[in-house]
């Protein structure tokens, strides 16, 4: 009886192996069928559910060791950056650049930081490079109106937004010498920027046409333009985890309009705050901050309806709004490395928000004059796509 179940034992363990192999073939190909093909040169895209998967808490790139931790605030009007030590939230620093600086803007490489000063009507436009591990600015680049910056997800070119312009024009990432431009005519405040999951095309705002741009990012063309339903004024985009929807804040509208990445059209509408203005997920991927400024105009007054509303990037629905006290103007930034504060500019009223992500408790520093789009440095992730840290 004993050589007779000893004979058959490799039959059960054939069959036994046979599923076990059957299931991680089969596991293997729903892998296989979930990987996002991405364009040459373009990191991978880890976790296509989640595309901010490699931007969670605490996940540095070896790139920015030996970073100081701070928060470099652009002062639209006094032309200057202050530099704010996050774990004191005492200004340590500030340091004169361009004219109108509007936005800093982490390389994609992660070595510098890029200060974007438009000069407002002017002509002496110029990019400030900053040393994250000094904080400290090198001398400045002259570049047309960069009223923005992003880089191209394969990291040869940086994409400086020219909006008085109405054209991108594509530099080279370090020196910032021309490539090619390109012309967007039907996007009048053509400002800011997200990139689809696999960095084929990106959608640009078009502020003063309450429209959006949608960019071929790797032939270099304009595919189309898609007006908003409301007739707004979009500023922030940011794409969905999964990579699906573009998230569009509407300061007119009050809201987040929901847009089809692939058909380029719109699918819903979220209602926030007053003056909807900046997108920024949670390290988690889960949640998306929204910065509400109080003021549906350009230029608003002190002391505003400001708050933050927090939305469920899964359900799209509102799950909390933290007011600013006594009125604010929460504009850009970013998050934390930990996630556990948000930074904000108060742009109307002279003053940084640190903003508690569990609570909603706001801590405000002041700074110098209309804060503008500040950076958290360093950040989570294995890339910057521009802004303010689009990070992947």
């Amino acid at each position: 009886m004993r050589l007779g179940l000893q004979h058959r034992r490799p039959g059960w363990i054939g069959v036994a192996l046979g599923l076990a192999w059957g299931w991680l073939a089969a596991a293997a190909g729903a892998q296989g069928a979930g990987k996002v093909d991405t364009v040459p040169g373009m990191p991978p895209v880890t976790d296509p559910a989640n595309l901010y998967s490699e931007a969670g808490a605490n996940k540095l790139s070896p790139a920015v060791t030996g970073a100081l931790s701070r928060i470099y605030v652009p002062n639209l009007k006094s032309n200057d950056v202050y530099v704010i030590d996050p774990s004191t939230f005492k200004v340590v620093d500030r340091f004169k650049v361009g004219v109108n600086p509007q936005h800093v803007v982490p390389s994609w490489d992660l070595k510098t930081l890029w200060v974007t000063n438009n000069a407002e009507g002017r002509t002496d436009g110029s990019l400030t490079p900053v040393d994250p591990a000094t904080g400290k600015p090198r001398p400045a680049i002259a570049v047309d109106d960069p009223y923005n910056m992003y880089f191209t997800p394969d990291g040869r070119s940086a994409i400086v937004v020219a909006e008085a312009l109405k054209r991108l024009d594509f530099r080279d990432p370090q020196t910032m010498e021309l490539q090619s431009s390109l012309a967007v005519p039907q996007c009048a405040g053509i400002n800011h920027a997200d990139f689809s999951i696999d960095g084929r095309f990106a959608i640009f705002t078009c502020e003063f046409q309450g429209s959006l741009a949608k960019i071929d990012i790797a032939g270099r063309k304009v595919l189309g333009y898609l007006t908003l339903s409301k007739g707004g004024m979009p500023q922030d985009i940011r794409v969905s985890p999964d990579g699906k929807t573009f998230f569009v804040a509407d300061m007119k509208a009050g809201g987040v309009f929901l847009v089809d990445g692939q058909s380029f059209a719109e699918i819903g509408f979220i209602k926030t705050g007053v003056g909807t203005h900046g997108l920024y997920p949670s390290r988690d991927g889960a949640r998306l901050y929204v910065a509400n400024r109080g003021s549906s105009h350009i230029h608003g007054p002190p002391h505003g309806k400001g708050s933050v509303s927090v939305v469920d990037f899964a359900t799209q629905k509102v799950v909390a709004t933290w007011p600013i006290p006594g009125g604010g103007s929460p504009d850009m930034g970013n998050v934390s490395v930990d996630g556990k504060t948000l930074w904000l500019s108060g742009r109307y009223d002279n003053v940084v928000y640190a903003i508690d992500t569990a609570s909603g408790h706001v801590r405000s520093i002041a700074v110098g004059k209309e804060p503008h789009g500040l950076a958290v440095w360093p950040q989570p992730g294995r890339y910057s796509l521009g802004h303010t840290g689009n990070m992947r």
